[in-house]
């Protein structure tokens, strides 16, 4: 940890002293165990002496068990920390001081030479010209990145046609039209890393952690229309995943025989039946302004912050609130908005409770950090910049990490979660233990420790007891941490980089979700959990000699207990499109195309509401039936 001899800084440095502190948070009341006549366990002969009956308890431990009271008091007393409690020296400049190096002396003085040259730079007013100069070139920017086009042209990187499973209603009649349709269409960058979060079921192939795409592989590029319209387009090479871009696209019907294909790093699936609605892409000849700004406005953003540290140098309550409010707009308006075009009006909904944390940041933590390295601009941008702007791009620098929710049922679902868990718990204890013992040199350890157990209980309690499913946000674990990280040291400093990035990331992007959800709104378009049909027809039953036009396929009846639940009747899928919806336990297959291979999901149903379907069955052309997979699809 940062360590060397207190220096003077400006009159704007602030150390952290006991005499402040104790004036900002309550004092943890300390008692110890009776160490002998008049001295406690682990206490200092400042501390007040202790009561007659704790005083005969503790005597009485030690004279039956004096080895284990002399590791008890040690252990006290060094969690304990120094009494009185002390202060942390102020880091010396790397890059303003002196060094010795096998009997030579050299100076290094760059923090010295950028504050005498940028001093005339540092003018109030001169500051609040530059800053009203910010927002009109961030307006213009904005302007450029979703004004200029209609906003019925915008699509999200999820966008789709045709929705899961029976979402489009039976036959598909709410996605109709199915062909002789066009739409020009602006995607923004950055589509190819949005994936599937949940199992997606093609035919009898599922599909997860990857963009959706079926087809894409015949001569006319044509897919299916439940792919994802913008990774499909940079698939096809209508535009760049890195800048965004604008096209056209074609609704052509029905399709049969989808061929999988790999280009510009995104690989498709195939699907060997025939589906009801497809597209195809042409370039757009109407909408202008394509491109995606994110890219240019991070370049704006990150030059504007290196210049408040280096140039402009502010008040470390201004330069707080510099990082807060560009961290906050650049992910509201570029990197991460909520929708496309982003709804001001929920990002100021989010903005105003942000603020108010943030503050909370400033006095528990950061006003303690950021002045002290009022010296050392250079050194303070490096430790604050490079990890506040990971954090800001969390949705980017995290996006490897095979962790999307936080919940037990998604670590267990992603390949590599419970790995990439077990490693992100394990560098987490070493900084922690790390920043421990930092406190412990100040004295404050008991205290902190105290805090924190007592709210580790309180969300134990909660988790448990509530009935609802814990979920911890990113902006919780940096609400959590930040009361631990304000001390006056080049790491604390770092920690709160990227604490503040990540809180921005998370409020600006998603809001204040509750860190108690119900297991619905987690689930999204996965499965509920709801019971599953048994087809009668299996590899056994089916008779292949009949013909393909008079065959049916049946089901077995509903049990008492489930429809007790409220269940009254049957959905079937057939190749993803929802077919029948009703009380019958067979269908016919005199519609179906022969010579092709057909998928048969079933599911019960709760007023034409579907609940989960099972896995596919399997008819291939040759009257070869594969049963489904035991589970939910």
């Amino acid at each position: 940890m940062d360590q060397g001899l207190r220096h003077n800084s400006s009159d704007e440095t602030t150390v952290r002293s006991s005499e402040e502190r104790s004036k900002f948070e309550a004092e943890a009341s300390e008692q110890g165990l009776y160490a002998g006549p008049g001295l406690a366990l682990g206490a200092s002969p400042h501390s007040p002496p202790p009561s007659t009956r704790f005083s005969r308890l503790a005597g009485s431990f030690r004279a039956r068990s004096p080895r284990l009271y002399n590791v008890v008091d040690r252990a006290v007393k060094y969690i304990r920390g120094p009494r009185p409690k002390v202060d942390l020296p102020n880091p010396v400049p790397l890059l303003g001081r002196t060094y010795n190096f096998k009997g030579h002396r050299f100076t290094i003085a760059l923090e010295p030479a950028i504050i005498r040259f940028t001093r005339p730079l540092t003018s109030a007013w001169l500051f609040v010209l530059l800053v009203a100069a910010y927002i009109i070139s961030f307006s213009f920017l904005v302007r450029a990145q979703w004004y200029t086009i209609p906003a019925s042209s915008f699509v999200d990187c999820t966008s789709v046609y045709w929705t899961k499973d029976a979402g489009c209603g039976l036959d598909g009649s709410l996605c109709a039209p199915f062909s002789n349709s066009s739409f020009d269409f602006r995607c923004p960058a950055q589509c190819s890393s949005v994936v599937l979060q949940n199992p997606h079921l093609v035919g009898d192939e599922s599909v997860d952690f990857v963009p959706l795409l079926v087809g894409g592989g015949d001569s006319q590029k044509t897919y299916r229309a439940d792919s994802f319209i913008c990774a499909s387009a940079v698939q096809a090479g209508l535009f760049s995943d890195s800048t965004g871009g604008c096209a056209s696209v074609n609704l052509v019907g029905n399709f049969t025989n989808y061929l999988p294909t790999t280009a510009f790093g995104l690989s498709s699936i195939g699907f060997p039946s025939v589906f009801p609605m497809s597209f195809r892409f042409s370039p757009s000849t109407v909408l202008t302004q394509c491109t995606d700004l994110r890219t240019p406005a991070l370049a704006f953003n990150i030059l504007i912050t290196c210049l408040l540290f280096l140039v402009l140098r502010p008040k470390a309550i201004v330069m707080w609130w510099c990082l807060v409010c560009i961290g906050f707009w650049h992910i509201a308006l570029f990197s991460q908005p909520q929708s496309t075009p982003p709804p001001l009006d929920v990002a100021f909904g989010a903005f105003l409770p942000a603020l108010f944390v943030c503050y909370g940041f400033w006095r528990v933590a950061v006003r303690f950090t950021m002045p002290v390295f009022a010296n050392a601009p250079f050194e303070a941008m490096i430790w604050y910049l490079a990890p506040y702007w990971t954090g800001v791009l969390t949705n980017l620098t995290m996006d490897e990490i095979p962790i999307e929710q936080l919940t037990a049922a998604d670590i267990k679902q992603q390949p590599g979660g419970v790995v990439a868990l077990i490693i992100i718990v394990l560098i987490l204890l070493v900084l922690v233990v790390n920043q421990m013992r930092v406190i412990r040199k100040t004295g404050w350890l008991p205290y902190y420790l105290g805090w924190y157990v007592l709210g580790g209980l309180v969300t134990l309690v909660l988790a448990l007891a509530s009935g609802l499913v814990f979920r911890l946000h990113h902006y919780i674990i940096s609400m959590v941490l930040f009361p631990g990280v304000g001390f006056p040291t080049r790491l604390s400093a770092i920690y709160q980089g990227f604490l503040l990035g990540m809180f921005l990331n998370d409020v600006a992007a998603f809001g204040f979700d509750s860190i108690l959800q119900t297991a619905a709104s987690l689930v999204g378009d996965g499965t509920t959990g709801s019971p599953l049909p048994t087809f009668l027809t299996n590899s056994t039953t089916y008779n292949v000699s009949i013909a393909f036009a008079n065959q049916t396929i049946s089901w077995d009846s509903m049990p008492s207990a489930i429809a007790t639940q409220g269940w009254n009747g049957f959905a079937l899928l057939v190749d993803d499109v929802e077919v029948y919806v009703g009380t019958a336990l067979n269908y016919s297959l005199a519609a179906l195309e022969a010579g092709l291979p057909h998928f048969f999901r079933l599911a019960y149903a709760m007023g034409g509401t579907p609940g989960d379907f099972t896995m596919a069955a399997t008819l291939w052309p040759n009257g070869t039936w594969v049963d489904p997979l035991p589970g939910a699809s």
